[in-house]
């Protein structure tokens, strides 16, 4: 006697359908990766928290104080500066109208993009063509005793800087002094504002080329030796296998820090302006950071400095997103993926 086993219809079996189904497997899976990648990388992790808080105190949550440049702050309505910012009258864009009405305020901009075009076709390529020349010695005791010459710069502060040059290019310095001993007349390059720009320039080539030169010679140890000896085979020479396998290895590296440079093109320096303001006077010397802290600190007008830094901040994103769109039309990766 044979028993059927009926195959659908009312009778059929059916298997317990999965609470949740597809969706919430998938959110449970998910969740076991994280934790599973948690407890893997808790590590780097816990290394990295330092940084993310050094990050959301000094970077991100300052943004909050922006808040100033759409009021008439007074710091004195309270013993508390913080609880001064929910007492001050709030008067709209009106700080705004200030900073674009005022002359200083673009004359402050027209010296801070002149010095930045200025440092973008004379510092720019300097650290690209220095890694190539420091990439071409052969012996590595030679090419990292180079490297670091050219890189303790970098770690010397910008007032031993300024003194150095000061000490070179002075009107007591050894250039003029040693002109003045063959009959020769002096000069005084640290107190003449139509080479001030030039001047700011070669300090910070002689300071910050180093710190360029690293991130080139990364660029360059990745590139494969078999395609410069397989070039050297074809009868390719050393200009023709720097130009068809160097610089196109050190292009998407090139594009970035492009990208970079140009967002912070209304940054061009502080500390630096600041100490030979009073040599070469305001006139030459000011720019957009030097702007907003004498206006913010020394002349105490919280809000209307705290309205020109808005400007420059949001007009440095917008810099950098247009530099990332033109990245992205000339096929490089820029600063994010398209």
């Amino acid at each position: 006697m044979t028993s059927t086993v009926p195959r659908s219809g009312a009778g059929a079996k059916r298997k317990p359908v999965a609470s949740g189904g597809a969706a919430g497997r998938r959110e449970r899976t998910r969740g076991h990766g994280l934790r599973t990648r948690f407890r893997r990388d808790r590590t780097l992790i816990l290394m990295t928290l330092p940084v993310v808080l050094l990050l959301l105190v000094f970077n991100y949550v300052p943004i909050l104080g922006n808040v100033v440049a759409f009021q008439d702050y007074d710091p004195y309505l309270s013993d508390n500066g913080f609880i001064a910012v929910f007492q001050s009258p709030w008067v709209g864009l009106e700080q705004f109208r200030r900073v674009f009405e005022d002359a200083g305020f673009w004359h402050a901009v027209q010296n801070t993009f002149v010095l930045f075009l200025l440092q973008l076709v004379l510092f720019f390529p300097i650290p690209i063509a220095l890694a190539l020349l420091v990439n071409s010695v052969i012996r590595p005791r030679v090419r990292a005793v180079a490297q670091a010459v050219m890189y303790l710069p970098h770690f010397f502060s910008w007032v031993l800087v300024v003194t150095v040059f000061q000490q070179i290019f002075g009107g007591a310095g050894v250039l003029a002094q040693t002109l003045r001993q063959h009959g020769h007349p002096g000069f005084d390059i640290m107190t003449d504002p139509a080479v001030f720009k030039y001047l700011v320039t070669a300090e910070m080539v002689w300071k910050d080329a180093g710190w360029g030169i690293i991130v080139f010679l990364a660029a360059l140890a990745a590139v494969p030796h078999d395609l410069y000896e397989a070039a050297a085979m074809d009868g390719a020479g050393r200009w023709r296998r720097m130009w068809h396998i160097t610089l196109p290895a050190l292009r998407p590296v090139i594009a970035l820090l492009l990208v970079l440079r140009v967002g912070d093109a209304l940054t061009v320096g502080f500390e630096q302006f600041l100490l030979q303001r009073q040599a070469v006077g305001p006139d030459a010397s000011e720019v957009l950071d030097t702007y907003v802290w004498w206006n913010g600190i020394r002349n105490q007008d919280f809000s209307y400095a705290a309205a020109a830094g808005l400007i420059k901040g949001v007009v440095g994103l917008s810099l950098v997103l247009v530099a990332n769109k033109a990245a992205h039309l000339m096929g490089e990766q820029g600063v994010y993926k398209k």
